[in-house]
């Protein structure tokens, strides 16, 4: 990807840095960046949620049948203890970073376990909620087999992708979710990968 290289002063939860964050204005208001290898202890936190979230299996509406959403999910809502305390850190080292920008502080996190590579997620943007209408930011830590992010411009364009590697940081910002999709595309091969998603109240 061709991401500008941008320095930030460095926050004081643990070892969580942005000092080297890579940045891409994506045009029309949104904006991408990306921080590899940021999560202190990915080891340890992504076998604490394999072994510690009460992971739920959805099913949705397909055509004329009712199916299970190919990945396994749970949300920790504001107030609900986080399961490591390497993601509380996570969250505030966000909030202290993004909250100039932001507004406000993220308040919840989304948990997503995608078992191999069968499991994915569709093409969408996050607009439940305030997203549909201002600007955003979610904050994805990914920790375990790396898999890929796609992006794509709503009403066509070129697409682009960044690679989510274990412990990696992206951030979706700015009209991000109301002019850009997303997706995890499904793989032929891939091992276990669990993301969390930080988002402030009321985007989802």
């Amino acid at each position: 990807m061709d991401f500008q290289s941008t320095l930030f002063a460095d926050t004081d939860c643990r070892d969580l840095s942005f000092a080297e964050v890579e940045h891409r204005d994506l045009g029309d208001g949104a904006w991408l960046e990306v921080v590899r290898d940021w999560l202190p202890e990915a080891d340890e936190v992504f076998a604490t949620l394999e072994r510690d979230v009460p992971w739920r299996t959805e099913r949705r509406q397909m055509y004329d049948r009712v199916v299970d959403v190919p990945r396994l999910t749970y949300t920790y809502m504001i107030g609900e203890p986080l399961p490591h305390a390497g993601l509380e850190d996570a969250r505030e080292a966000l909030s202290d970073h993004y909250e100039s920008r932001l507004g406000e502080r993220f308040r919840t996190a989304g948990c997503c376990y995608y078992r191999d590579g069968r499991d994915s997620v569709a093409w969408h943007g996050d607009t439940i909620g305030r997203g549909a209408t201002h600007n955003t930011m979610v904050a994805i830590v990914s920790i375990g087999d790396p898999r890929r992010l796609a992006l794509r411009p709503r009403g066509g364009g070129d697409a682009l992708s960044v690679e989510m590697g274990h412990g990696d940081l992206v951030v979706m910002g700015g009209s991000c979710q109301r002019t850009w999709e997303h997706a995890v595309p499904k793989v032929a091969g891939a091992g276990p990968r669990i993301s969390v998603q930080f988002r402030p109240f009321n985007v989802f």
